[in-house]
């Protein structure tokens, strides 16, 4: 083989390896080393060098993660997407609506906070505001103590677990000791 292919081979090596290295919970997973390689592999979260070698020489692409693969991310954009959006900021962790109305005395704003990209009720933080208006220059804004938050956070995550549910399924690849 030429040197040079050996060089790039070994670097994206240390690269995967570092890439892959993350700190995870011990109580959460099986102290046998070859339940833990299966239950990665199971959950799309191994790394398996035949498939990279094979996605390299081929010329494959490779694989992008962005806000759309955060489940919190795109069920609160769905949840909310009758409303028109003022900010939303997947670094900053922010999704901040307009003044929405159906007629011009009452309007409603919502914010969703993301405290955590895990799937959890304590992962977000939804408030919802009311404006309510004399005329145009006399208006009076509270935020909302009703249920229209908890519903709306509820709602997100109900949404949030099916998307994750589907995006484990998806990913699910069946571990096999085959060294072939």
């Amino acid at each position: 083989m030429n040197l040079n292919l050996l060089k790039i081979l070994g670097i994206i090596i240390i690269i995967l390896s570092f890439n892959s290295c993350k700190g995870g919970d011990a109580r959460k997973n099986p102290p046998q080393p070859e339940l833990r390689v299966q239950k990665n592999l199971e959950e799309g979260r191994g790394f398996r060098l035949n498939d990279a070698l094979n996605k390299t020489l081929k010329g494959g692409g490779g694989t992008f993660d962005f806000a759309s693969s955060n489940e919190l991310w795109r069920a609160s954009l769905d949840t909310i997407d009758f409303m028109p959006l003022l900010s939303a900021n997947y670094s900053g962790g922010i999704i901040i609506t307009d003044w929405y109305s159906e007629n011009q005395n009452e309007s409603i704003k919502i914010t969703v906070r993301f405290l955590s990209n895990e799937v959890r009720s304590d992962a977000l933080d939804v408030k919802v505001f009311f404006k309510k208006c004399k005329d145009l220059m006399n208006c009076k804004i509270s935020e909302s103590e009703g249920n229209l938050g908890k519903e709306l956070k509820k709602e997100i995550l109900k949404k949030a677990a099916i998307y994750k549910k589907q995006n484990k399924d998806k990913n699910f690849k069946p571990y096999s000791n085959d060294l072939n």
